[in-house]
This record gives structure tokens, sequence and C-alpha cells, in this order.
């Protein structure tokens, strides 16, 4: 999904593309979805709302393409080099404040414009959740966690604590308090850092 072909002929302004999808994603961080029309749009990018239509059909495709712009459109295939790697990432990524809005009125949007849900599991969603188990697979055999863990079900598990930050913890968190909390999340479902393993002392023989 994106902006549409275009057939032979004058150049479109790139620059009035880029206005159009930042305004677009601004309103939707700031009003949501449902206040960010395709008239405040055109508004906010200093364009015609035609200019608007011509490039996108209507407010749907418009908010699709500006989460695609969010995040890269394809979006950067991610490279998760352990779970203390993955704990990491997902810490700042949760403690950046214009994120945390952007997720809320996603999720908050999701109801009522369901292409958009798709449009973001797109973006974050399949290639993400293969990056992440497959971390969890690795903790599990390295015995980080318990042998019996089920990777999908922690990632459901971290991901629902993950939207529960976001709605009941201020956007003032700080990557290592969103860390803390992940950590405390973990712990619950048996996680022994490599680090602390190697340090439990050896039981002895009798």
């Amino acid at each position: 999904m994106g902006i549409e072909a275009r057939p032979p002929g004058r150049p479109r302004d790139a620059g009035a593309d880029t206005a159009i999808l930042d305004a677009a994603l601004e309103l939707l961080i700031e009003r949501g979805a449902a206040a960010a029309s395709i008239e405040q749009v055109a508004r906010r990018a200093g364009v015609t709302r035609a200019t608007v239509y011509r490039r996108f059909p209507d407010k749907t495709q418009l908010l699709i393409a500006a989460v695609e712009s969010a995040y890269g459109n394809p979006p950067p295939t991610p490279e998760i080099r352990d779970l203390e790697h993955l704990l990491t990432g997902w810490a700042a990524a949760l403690a950046d404040p214009r994120q945390r809005r952007l997720l809320r009125r996603l999720y908050g949007a999701f109801e009522d414009y369901p292409e958009i849900a798709d449009a973001y599991e797109q973006q974050l969603g399949s290639h993400r959740s293969d990056a992440r188990t497959a971390v969890f697979e690795q903790a599990r055999d390295n015995g980080e966690l318990p042998p019996d863990t089920d990777p999908q079900v922690l990632l459901d598990m971290l991901t629902g604590a993950g939207w529960q930050h976001l709605v009941t913890r201020p956007d003032t968190s700080t990557p290592d308090d969103v860390e803390q909390y992940l950590r405390a999340v973990l712990h619950q479902a048996g996680f022994t850092p490599a680090t602390r393993r190697d340090r439990a002392p050896r039981p002895t023989k009798e």
C-alpha cells in the first residue's frame, strides 16, 4: 500500500507527497483517526483537498499510507541478537513519547478502521514476530527460559504487557523504567539471564 502509480506526464510534486503524509500522521497522533479528515490534512499540508484526493481516494487509504511512512515502506528487517538485545530495543521504542501516542491512536482506530490494523500488521507484524519468537527459542535452548516455554505464547504475553504499559504508565517513562517492567514480566515466565545463571552456586555432591 502507498502512493499509487502515475501515468507518464508532468512529474508530481514530491514535496506535496511528503507534506500530506506528514500532516496525516501528525493529525492521527494529535487527534485520532476520526478527526484526521481530508480537509484537515490538506489544510495542515498547505495543499488543496483535490491534491490529496488525486493521491488517495479516501481517508482510510491516506491513513494507511501515513502509518506505512512512519515505519518505512518496506519496513527494515529487525536484527535481534538475543533476548537482552530484544529487551533493550523494545524498551527504547516503548519509552519514545511520540511512538507511544501513535500506538495508542492506532489501537483506538482498529475497531472503526480495520484496514489500518491490517496495514500495521503487515508493516510491523509477521516479520517482527518471527524475529522475536526466534529469540525466545534461542533463549529457551540456552536455558534462560524453562524448557516448556511456548515462544508464541510468550510473545503474546509480552505484547499484551506492552499495550498495558502504554495505557497505564506515564509517557515520561524512561527506557530503563520500561526495561525493568518488561524484565518483571519475563521473570514471571521463568526468565533467568545467562549472567545470573552462570553466577548461581553449583550444587555440591554428597
